[in-house]
């Protein structure tokens, strides 16, 4: 991408008036080129309640191999203000096998136990699935607590097994 077309995309993505949707394509397209002005505007995404909106971002975070990434999605996937809305950074942390991922994941999925009633257990299987996926031992205790969600049980004893438990 030649750097005129940089300097356009990155206008698009401070230039009031510009639709999220605009603002998106840019960001992606930035982060394709490997452009660090795409970070902030692909988190911003990575935290909004679209998640198929924040699907994208997670993808293109990715791609972008920013090492402010990891941090991002930690601090996005542990904020109690906003667990509507960790499946996609959770998804992002697991896939960067980043070193935040088992802490952020174990202290999400602690405070989803901790509140049976929390109608975001979606969340805490994002947490389990990913535990799994990332096979660290640092995980099998809050997995065993898991196992004693009905919901999460079955995926719980799947990640269990995955740790060679």
């Amino acid at each position: 991408m030649d750097t005129a077309l940089r300097e356009e995309l990155a206008t698009i993505l401070t230039e009031p008036g510009q639709s999220l949707a605009t603002r998106l394509d840019a960001a992606v397209a930035l982060a394709e080129a490997g452009d660090p002005r795409a970070f902030e505007t692909l988190v911003m995404l990575l935290n909004y309640r679209d998640p198929g909106l924040a699907e994208i971002a997670a993808r293109a975070l990715a791609r972008l191999g920013d090492p402010r990434t990891a941090r991002a999605a930690a601090a996005l996937a542990t904020n109690p203000l906003r667990v509507a809305y960790a499946a996609p950074p959770i998804r992002l942390l697991v896939s960067l096998r980043a070193a935040e991922a088992v802490p952020a994941l174990v202290e999400t999925l602690l405070r989803l136990l901790a509140a049976p009633e929390s109608p975001y257990w979606r969340i805490a299987l994002a947490c389990v699935e990913g535990l799994g996926d990332l096979g660290d031992r640092r995980g099998e205790p809050v997995l065993r607590a898991a196992c004693g969600d009905a919901r999460l049980r079955e995926a719980a004893e799947v990640a269990l097994a995955r740790l060679g438990q």
